[in-house]
């Protein structure tokens, strides 16, 4: 599995925003000044967010984006999925796909179902309140 730019960015944008939205709306401008993204591409990684319903935005004088929910609603997994697509690291064990004809008989299905659960409680455990309201530990 290999997160995009997209979905870092994403991350980093979020978290900008949670950090600083107690002002008010954040001006994309002043995030992408802060964490050293081109304006251009936040554009395109917002559009997204706003779509997926994880971010609210205001034109004009005053305007920018806010997070729709409070920070502790909001989990890495849910964000990186809106922004990549399934997380599971091989095709058959991505939702709403034609079942694999050798599930019942496969070795390594077990092996990657794993991996799957690992991956997805990891992700689920971080909020963006965790990233920028506190440090964490990476556990083992």
């Amino acid at each position: 599995m290999m997160i995009s730019t997209k979905g870092r960015y994403a991350l980093r944008f979020l978290v900008d925003v949670a950090e600083h939205q107690g002002d008010g709306y954040v001006p994309l401008k002043d995030v992408a000044v802060r964490q050293e993204i081109s304006e251009k591409y936040l554009e395109i990684v917002v559009k997204e967010l706003v779509k997926g319903g994880l971010l609210t935005a205001l034109r004009g004088k005053g305007g920018g984006y806010r997070l729709s929910r409070s920070p502790e609603e909001y989990n890495v997994r849910s964000i990186l999925e809106l922004m990549e697509g399934p997380l599971a690291p091989v095709a058959c064990l991505e939702s709403g796909r034609n079942a694999c004809p050798r599930k019942n008989i496969c070795r390594t299905l077990p092996l990657w179902q794993g991996l799957d659960k690992v991956i997805a409680d990891y992700l689920s455990q971080f909020t963006l309140l965790s990233l920028y309201g506190k440090a964490f530990e990476i556990s083992s």
